[in-house]
């Protein structure tokens, strides 16, 4: 019984790591570009179009759901030492890309969405929009790289799995 959950929680983690790593690359190439392209005037844009929902209101669930089913995952493949290592890692490149989020994007978003030109130059928020940017391409690696290790991670547990039956 604990084999199939273990199955399903790297499966379920899986799964919530590639929603993650395709909503990432989502912003990357459609949304960020139409924010960063005039800066002041198209984070009032970016503003305007995201008032009802934002990657603020996503991104904090789902990097928590994220989070919750690897440790889930990492739990229960524990007792197998070659499969624990890759979900292990995956999890810590999981919680290496939110803990650049909350130390690094969230303090810039404040800037360059909350305070904006009414507080900052425009090129102090040109700046701060190009940290945010490679900030951001770290968060990308580290998800790409999350989900290449748990992906490894369930396909060595499901070898291990077959060559034991």
């Amino acid at each position: 019984m604990r084999d199939k959950f273990t199955f399903w929680f790297i499966t379920g983690h899986l799964w919530i790591q590639f929603i993650m790593l395709g909503s990432m690359l989502l912003n990357t190439f459609m949304v960020y570009p139409n924010i960063f392209y005039d800066i002041p005037h198209s984070f009032e844009v970016g503003l305007t179009f995201m008032e009802v929902a934002s990657p603020h209101t996503y991104f904090p669930p789902i990097g928590l759901m994220s989070i919750l089913t690897g440790f889930l995952a990492f739990l229960f493949v524990w007792p197998y030492k070659k499969e624990r290592l890759w979900v292990g890692v995956s999890m810590f490149m999981i919680i290496l890309e939110g803990a650049a989020s909350i130390i690094f994007e969230w303090p810039r978003n404040e800037i360059m969405f909350i305070e904006g030109a009414s507080v900052h130059s425009v090129e102090f928020l040109k700046q701060t929009a190009r940290e945010f940017l490679v900030v951001h391409g770290f968060r990308v690696l580290c998800n790409v790289a999350g989900s290449i290790f748990i992906f490894v991670g369930l396909l060595k547990y499901y070898r291990h799995q077959i060559s034991t039956n």
